[in-house]
């Protein structure tokens, strides 16, 4: 399965780079299969190998800002402080998840993009991350069993094919876990989180072409 980008192979070369050189959220490294294989491209890179390349970027810069940035900020007491209504409130910055939102917006609105990417949990606080599709659901129930793995497949969406790829999220900083565990939009059959483990999925959709 291959994927041909408007991008330059330089630059995909370099994101393919990062995924083998960057630790993400989650670290997976094992590939599931879960649908039919799709019919051999023609030429440029393996739509599983691009999906992996993105995620490792994004989820690296993801786990950055949430225990560089989050959790240092308040461990120290600090006078900025993170806030999930930092639009509203002085003196705050946006929470690791709405980081992570606001970026795959920008990326949904860039035709050059050639990808999408977004957040999903079976227990969302926002319920924009609520898994919409029968893949998004098998996919999440998929990585909560199995969190060091990957699940690939492929799905129709408004008559457009797609290979989409999902990845375990996992609680990799104390601030994801305890803003979680605290939040008053929980429901009753939340679990209480703990390190490592999986809060939700990214999922990475590529247009098959």
């Amino acid at each position: 399965m291959k994927f041909q980008t408007k991008a330059s192979l330089s630059l995909l070369g370099l994101l393919c780079l990062l995924a083998a050189t960057t630790t993400g959220c989650g670290g997976n490294t094992t590939a599931t299969a879960s649908a039919t294989p799709s019919p051999p491209a023609e030429t440029g890179i393996p739509y599983q190998k691009f999906a992996d390349a993105v995620h490792a970027v994004m989820m690296a810069d993801r786990t950055v800002y949430a225990s560089k940035v989050v959790t240092r900020l308040k461990k120290q007491d600090a006078p900025v402080t993170p806030s999930e209504y930092w639009e509203d409130e002085e003196h705050t910055i946006p929470l690791p998840a709405q980081m992570f939102r606001m970026g795959s917006e920008l990326v949904f609105e860039n035709p050059e993009a050639g990808f999408t990417y977004a957040l999903k949990s079976k227990w969302p606080l926002n319920e924009q991350n609520r898994p919409k599709s029968d893949f998004e659901i098998q996919a999440l129930d998929y990585l909560v069993e199995h969190p060091d793995e990957n699940f690939y497949g492929e799905e129709e969406l408004g008559g457009e094919k797609y290979f989409v790829a999902a990845y375990a999220d996992k609680a990799v900083a104390e601030a994801c876990w305890s803003c979680h565990n605290d939040h008053g939009n929980r429901e009753d059959n939340y679990p209480e989180f703990v390190k490592d483990d999986v809060m939700g999925g990214v999922i990475v959709r590529v247009p098959m072409q």
